[in-house]
């Protein structure tokens, strides 16, 4: 009985239970051994037990693809057991195992509320934490470190393996001549369990360089969105000086059930087809649900949709061949929230297409574009295939307006600024101020070539202002919000339109006066305070009312989609609570009071080089 106390006592979420509740729960474990292959939790059938791997490993199999490998100490079962819903997964032995088998710890625990279990809310089948507590997610980093084993590149697989076992542990870090590299338990089982590595080898041949790290003083939310955008389970932690202190697993920082968004992504970069890619987008939705239930702040909800967002694009290029694309250098661009990192659930993707310039200056130009165009529109039914929703607004990479050129892009870019007043030069200026390249970078910053230049004019950024502050916070009378008063939003406020975007189209303001196009709206606006566009203190005000508007928006979309209903950006300022509406209320006040010193002193605050 001590043993198992002992180990999972030091193991989460049992390392929350107070010594009488672990006692209790001790006693009710009981002990179960797998072969290799064995099927240990079946899919389809309703769970009784969480399960805790003691020794070896369990393979976590959704339509019959390997999403997950639970080591040691890794637990099982909290949704399906808690919810009576059969789990939709099937977990199976990697390899001789022993498991701890503890039935639902509900009906014997004093606090069971403190194992922090994700449930999944009734009626809906979508999951979200219970007793998890809103401020986990911002919660140090180094609280779920581990200690690093170290070993060289020359050392022998054998006994690193043996090292990393005899230490607890689920890899080492790997001194090597190409720099830092890590070797994990997966690398073990896919090197050396198939024969391609064999056990002599030096540990360098299993290792992967450079390793991911992250700062020592980075919140859990901020490792799960390291995590999520470069498809790893582990991250290094690193002091201030840059040296390793510490190594955190996906496993820690969430139990399997509630690390949707790692299984999404995982899911997206296995898919070998577009069928399998969209079924893996079709988790996306329910990971932001965990997320917010989670306790995970909105800015980091939004970055994890986008992070997720870019591995499906990339994965559809992949996979889509078309031989126009295939034969030229050419930059696919996100374009709007999504290249800003800062999307709603209900956000669409917006794109656009740079193709490198032709190295025959006699290669029919006009007829050249139609061949790229026509391939993008294969490229964007892909998408859509996979359940992304383009712009409805034409902003996609086979509209003309969108898909030119590298020198096209550039020559354009430099029309719209040396005349403004042209039709649409102010919109399509706003938004390639807004593009982020997922592909050959250098090629896809052609769209922000002109903003990067000091050719940008007063008038311009005159009329650039204009065009931001044309949205207004919706301030009624004394005490009311503008509302809709016909139509099917009748009552509703529209958040979007209303209160994010003036101050996202101020920071986009910034971003071009700056000739920074760089980064996301609170970056931008901090930014213009260290420029002298805006004081310290309008900085702050507006960086404080995008951070609470885009929050309201990812609660009220996410609790839609949790009830099974269309996201929507509208919302009835009587359904809030009267704290709420008063800080809204006060919000779009301070953004309009900023809106207006910025239109009475704006050359004033220009870089000389912008006067």
């Amino acid at each position: 009985m001590k043993e198992f106390a002992d180990f999972l006592g030091e193991q989460p979420p049992f390392d929350a239970l107070d010594p009488d509740d672990l006692a209790r729960l001790v006693t009710r474990v009981e002990v179960e051994y797998f072969a290799a292959g064995a099927t240990v939790v079946p899919k389809d059938e309703p769970l009784t037990h969480l399960w805790v791997v003691r020794t070896g490993a369990l393979e976590v199999v959704d339509r019959g693809r390997v999403v997950d490998l639970l080591g040691p100490g890794d637990t099982y079962g909290h949704v399906w057991l808690l919810s009576g819903l059969p789990p939709p997964v099937r977990l199976r032995a990697h390899e001789e195992s022993l498991c701890l088998r503890i039935p639902d710890p509900r009906g014997f625990l004093s606090r069971p509320d403190r194992l922090r279990y994700a449930a999944v809310r009734p009626g809906t089948g979508r999951q979200h934490v219970v007793g998890a507590g809103p401020g986990r997610a911002g919660q140090p980093l180094t609280r779920l470190s581990r200690p690093v084993v170290w070993c060289d590149g020359a050392d022998r697989v054998r006994d690193v393996a043996d090292r990393i076992g005899a230490n607890g542990s689920s890899c080492a870090l790997v001194r090597t001549t190409a720099g830092l590299g890590i070797v994990t338990d997966l690398d073990f089982r896919r090197g050396v369990a198939t024969g391609r590595v064999g056990v002599d080898a030096p540990v360098a041949d299993l290792a992967s360089v450079p390793v991911l790290t992250v700062r020592e003083d980075a919140t859990q939310a901020a490792g799960l969105l390291r995590m999520v955008e470069h498809g790893v389970h582990h991250l290094v932690v690193v002091d201030r000086d840059g040296r390793p202190s510490g190594v955190v697993r996906a496993v820690d920082l969430a139990q399997v059930e509630v690390r949707d968004p790692l299984l999404v992504r995982s899911a997206v970069d296995d898919a070998d087809d577009l069928d399998q890619l969209a079924e893996a987008c079709g988790l996306l939705p329910g990971a932001l649900v965990e997320l917010a239930g989670n306790g995970v702040a909105a800015v980091h909800i939004g970055a994890v949709h986008a992070a997720v967002v870019d591995a499906v694009v990339r994965r559809v290029l992949r996979l889509h061949h078309g031989p126009v694309l295939d034969g030229v250098r050419h930059s696919w661009v996100l374009l709007g929230s999504l290249a800003r990192r800062e999307p709603l659930p209900l956000s669409d993707i917006d794109t656009a297409l740079v193709w490198a310039d032709p190295d025959d200056p006699a290669t029919p130009e006009p007829d050249r574009a139609e061949r790229f165009r026509a391939g993008a529109r294969e490229v964007l039914r892909d998408l859509q295939r996979c359940g992304l929703t383009l712009c409805a607004n034409g902003v996609n990479a086979h509209n003309p307006l969108f898909s030119r050129s590298r020198s096209e892009w550039i020559a354009a870019a430099r029309d719209w600024q040396g005349d403004p007043t042209q039709e649409k030069a102010l919109l399509l200026s706003a938004m390639v101020a807004d593009s982020r390249p997922l592909t050959e970078p250098a090629l896809g910053q052609a769209l922000t070539a002109g903003i990067r230049s000091h050719t940008r004019t007063s008038q311009f950024l005159r009329a650039v202002l204009d065009e931001a502050l044309a949205w207004r916070p919706p301030n009624g009378f004394v005490r009311d919000f503008v509302v809709a008063h016909t139509g099917e939003h009748r009552g509703q406020l529209d958040l979007k339109a209303g209160g994010l975007t003036p101050i996202v189209a101020l920071a986009r303001w910034i971003a071009i006066a700056a000739g920074d196009a760089t980064g996301g709206t609170v970056d931008r606006l901090h930014r213009g305070a260290a420029l002298g566009l805006l004081s310290t203190d309008e900085a702050e005000t507006l960086a404080g009312g995008f951070e609470s508007i885009y929050g309201l928006l990812i609660q009220h979309e996410i609790a839609a989609i949790r009830d099974g209903r269309t996201p929507t950006t509208y919302l009835a300022p009587k359904e809030l609570d009267s704290l709420t509406r008063r800080h809204l209320r006060e919000t779009f006040r301070s953004v309009a009071l900023v809106q207006a010193g910025v239109d009475r002193n704006w050359r004033y605050r220009l870089p000389e080089r912008a006067r």
